[in-house]
């Protein structure tokens, strides 16, 4: 019986190879030139009347080295057509009344500027200012002449007035006098500032641009604060205004400056901002309920009122009413989910729309309260982001894409029927004409008799066949996951290394989200060795299966997933070849040079000298003897969230061990590749090259 079963899988796998031969044999495969012509979807705003969305992009501009940031309006009857043409503009927000979309720019430069000071101080480079636009056509304006960069804004409820934050401003004499002092020596923390929060009155701003296109409008003085604020938001009465603070250097060394603050928007003398909860880590995305008596807020370390850890993130909301004094009366949404809520829209009830993470899908969830528990609304297989909700209306806009559907952003008439919505945009349409990978999960069992799971992308047409060559591609964080969702760019590239012919495993082991918190936190203190083993174990099952070719194994990753390759190459010496890029092979410099050092010293078990023995057992380079694996290696110069001197540590190891290896520097890039595409193109350029070289 066990025999005929066997010959009717196998039989069966026959069958869906051949047919997704013959799908994927009728279209071309997808090139390198195809695959960095992807436009990425980075926020989706729905009007307040539920007739229109407005939608942030970036995309690559190959002539002028940059990314271009764009904004795109759908409008029913109209269709999509784009906003703004400048390639500057971010952060797309619309106003109350919807009569006005207001997004943050520093056009105006020429491209070389805008290029070079991309990420430069706010004293140095391009300034950053409020404009507003009509999505009725016209042209954008400014409506802030700052001397500051803006790093946030919030329309009032009357949509008469838009309120920013910057850092606190000098006076002229205040810079003459540092600089005659301090020339361009830097200080490193003395010179950190807080934040002021500003008001602008729009109609009298836009008097005055009729009257001059350069004419100012004095912005007045609302609160300041000593951190840095991370958002604003305006309580829907219009009595209040809602802002969450981060450190002011945005580094992560301190718990003090982390929460939400409320200023009264009184018609009388402006009162000092009251923090109404303080949270040891960020409290991310706040909204106001539509009674203007809580706050929403997505908080990624635990308890916001309690010890800081590395779960899974949550949903939670803080009454307004309360305080630090008498205790903030905090709930948290969907306590019983076991998943990763990865981003939330709130409804015009006062519900919670969520997107959850749960396995390998990022699903559609809604609670009508805290107390309710999160449901899954009936959708497509797949990844939905980017929820947004209409404010007068029970229309739902998203972003949803699957493996074999590139990423585009669509419109829902409500929550019931979201697989009726429609497509509003085709940014991606040239990969529905590719021939993609197609891939599914698979589960293995950890030597602990944990169930590990991972997805497997197969090359196109090649659905189901076995003894393949394998490349394991190891995803950062570690707090996420891959799944069914369409990636499409230097950091998720799994689709184009499929079509070199790769079986590309990528797993999500302990430490991952969409699998509960314990997962999450099974890392702790052993933040390598123990997902080191779930990936070996994972490698060792899928090659027992005969689906990978022991004998054509190779291993990647960036960031976390750097820092998992490095550390894997130590462990076994079957991989043909790695490439790793951003990882870390010890612990105890990249905590004194990484940005977020709490995540660090959180799963190491504290700093290095009460953790000594963890940051030395966790560290791959005292194990650099054992490495025979060529290794390609690439980081960002000015990267400081994986300091950019692990890479030339790993370098050097490899090349004082002889064994083959490449190093490649990005110029003026950070942890992430979005300063010039040609960077991260051509690490994948190279990356594919140097896995065709060693692992064939």
């Amino acid at each position: 019986m066990l025999n005929i079963r066997r010959w009717a899988v196998a039989i069966f796998a026959l069958i869906c190879w051949a047919g997704a031969a013959r799908a994927a044999g009728s279209k071309p495969p997808l090139t390198l030139d195809e695959f960095f012509n992807s436009v990425s979807i980075d926020q989706v705003r729905t009007s307040p009347d539920g007739s229109a969305v407005v939608i942030s992009t970036t995309r690559p501009d190959w002539q002028h080295n940059r990314f271009r940031s764009d904004l795109w309006l759908y409008r029913d009857g109209a269709g999509l057509v784009q906003l703004t043409a400048s390639g500057h503009d971010a952060g797309p927000q619309w106003s109350p009344d919807g009569r006005w979309i207001a997004f943050t720019s520093d056009r105006g430069l020429s491209e070389a500027e805008s290029k070079d000071n991309a990420d430069a101080p706010d004293d140095k480079g391009p300034k950053t200012q409020v404009y507003v636009i009509s999505p009725r056509g016209g042209e954008a304006f400014a409506v802030t002449h700052g001397d500051e960069s803006i790093h946030t804004l919030a329309w009032s409820a009357d949509s008469r007035t838009i309120y920013f934050s910057t850092r606190d401003p000098w006076t002229k004499e205040q810079q003459e006098t540092y600089k005659k002092e301090w020339k361009d020596v830097v200080q490193f923390r003395e010179s950190e500032r807080g934040d002021t929060i500003w008001s602008v009155d729009l109609v009298a701003a836009i008097a005055a641009h009729g009257a001059s296109p350069e004419a100012a409008v004095e912005p007045k003085k609302l609160a300041t604060t000593a951190d840095r604020v991370g958002e604003l938001e305006t309580s829907p009465d219009g009595h209040t205004l809602a802002f969450s603070t981060v450190s002011r250097s945005e580094r992560e060394e301190s718990r003090e400056p982390y929460g939400i603050s409320l200023v009264a928007l009184s018609s009388g003398p402006v009162e000092p901002a009251r923090r109404l909860i303080h949270t040891l880590a960020e409290a991310v995305h706040i909204r106001w309920s539509p009674d203007s008596q809580h706050i929403f807020f997505r908080y990624d370390n635990g308890n916001p009122t309690g010890p800081y850890e590395d779960p899974q993130s949550r949903v939670y909301w803080v009454s307004v009413t309360g305080g630090p004094a008498s205790g903030p009366a905090t709930a948290r949404w969907g306590a019983d989910f076991t998943g990763s809520l990865t981003d939330y829209a709130v409804t015009p009830q006062g519900g919670l729309l969520a997107g959850g993470r749960m396995g390998t899908e990022r699903q559609v969830y809604f609670a009508a309260d805290p107390a309710s528990a999160l449901a899954e609304r009936p959708g497509w297989a797949g990844a939905y982001g980017h929820l947004s909700s209409a404010a007068h209306s029970s229309r739902l806009a998203f972003e949803y894409s699957s493996l074999d559907q590139p990423s585009e952003v669509y419109l829902a008439e409500d929550l019931d029927h979201l697989d009726r919505a429609k497509p509003i945009t085709t940014f991606n349409r040239l990969f529905t004409h590719r021939a993609l990978p197609e891939g599914r999960p698979y589960r293995w069992k950890a030597d602990d008799g944990t169930t590990v799971e991972g997805m497997l992308i197969y090359p196109p047409g090649k659905l189901g066949a076995e003894h393949l060559r394998m490349f394991t591609f190891i995803h950062g964080g570690p707090e996420d996951a891959d799944g069914n969702h369409f990636e499409a760019d230097w950091y998720q590239w799994a689709a184009l290394a499929a079509t070199d012919g790769w079986l590309v495993f990528e797993p999500n082991y302990r430490g991952s989200t969409g699998y509960g918190d314990a997962f999450a936190l099974g890392i702790v203190p052993h933040i390598v060795s123990r997902p080191g083993k779930d990936i070996l174990e994972g490698i060792d099952a899928l090659v027992k299966e005969g689906i990978a070719d022991p004998q054509h194994l190779t291993v990647g990753g960036y960031s976390y997933g750097g820092y998992m390759t490095n550390w894997l190459i130590t462990q076994t010496t079957r991989f043909k070849a790695a490439v790793t890029g951003a990882g870390a092979v010890e612990h105890v410099a990249n905590w004194g040079n990484d940005d977020t050092t709490f995540d660090d010293a959180y799963f190491l078990g504290g700093p290095p000298w009460e953790a000594e023995q963890n940051y030395n057992a966790e560290a791959a380079i005292w194990q650099f003897g054992k490495v025979t694996t060529p290794t390609h290696v690439v980081g960002g110069s000015e990267d400081i969230r994986v300091y950019v001197g692990e890479d030339y540590l790993l370098e050097r190891a490899l090349h004082t061990r002889g064994i083959p290896s490449s190093l490649l520097i990005f110029p003026g890039e950070g942890h992430s590749l979005d300063k010039d595409p040609w960077h991260g193109k051509i690490k994948v350029r190279e990356e594919l090259k140097w896995l065709d070289k060693y692992g064939m």
